[in-house]
């Protein structure tokens, strides 16, 4: 099937535009996904392109518009979380988020960045990974390769540097430990979440 599409391709569309879309594949990928996809008035079809794209997001999963996608083959989300509005989800180096984690709007996560050390300030970076039952607090950054503990928050704001440990509350820039949270069976679920709304 694909070798008839191509050379159906191949008779329709000149070959030096066959080329340019070749280089610009992923650039138009992502294009097509932080610009019209994110915006797209449904959640399930959010989530199903990002799924087709690459990533591992679970239909009970709430993407909130306006996201920036980057790698979404890097992707990885758990059952129960709630992407905020307008979050900027760096993948290229992989990113790992657990079950019920939930985001405040306009978080930022980068998995790659520049060495301004180097002559050719190349890109370094590595895979970021968010415990399950996190909270990320609007506006906060979560740099490369940092791991956020199980239960832990991350006060708004604040600019993640280092590993934060479990059931650990860190803010400030660069965000430090300011208190410890209950470490209990925290229950994220719908029913829950409505008996304790007042």
């Amino acid at each position: 099937m694909k070798k008839k599409i191509k050379s159906i391709l191949k008779s329709i569309v000149p070959s030096a535009v066959i080329k340019w879309l070749y280089l610009w594949k992923e650039s138009l990928e992502w294009f097509f996904l932080n610009s019209i996809i994110s915006s797209f008035p449904s959640q399930t079809v959010r989530i199903i392109v990002l799924n087709l794209m690459g990533a591992k997001i679970p239909l009970s999963t709430a993407v909130y518009g306006g996201n920036e996608y980057r790698n979404p083959k890097g992707l990885v989300i758990g059952e129960g979380t709630a992407l905020g509005h307008r979050a900027i989800l760096d993948a290229r180096m992989g990113l790992e988020i657990g079950k019920n984690v939930c985001f405040g709007t306009e978080v930022m996560i980068w998995s790659l960045h520049h060495d301004y050390n180097d002559i050719g300030f190349k890109g370094v970076g590595a895979k970021v990974t968010i415990g399950d039952f996190v909270w990320l607090g609007s506006r906060c950054i979560i740099l490369p390769g940092v791991k956020i503990g199980r239960g832990a928050v991350v006060a708004a704001g604040a600019v993640v540097t280092k590993d934060v440990p479990d059931f650990t509350v860190v803010g400030g820039i660069p965000a430090k430990m300011i208190a410890n949270r209950d470490q209990i069976a925290y229950d994220y679920s719908p029913n829950s979440y409505k008996l304790h709304m007042v």
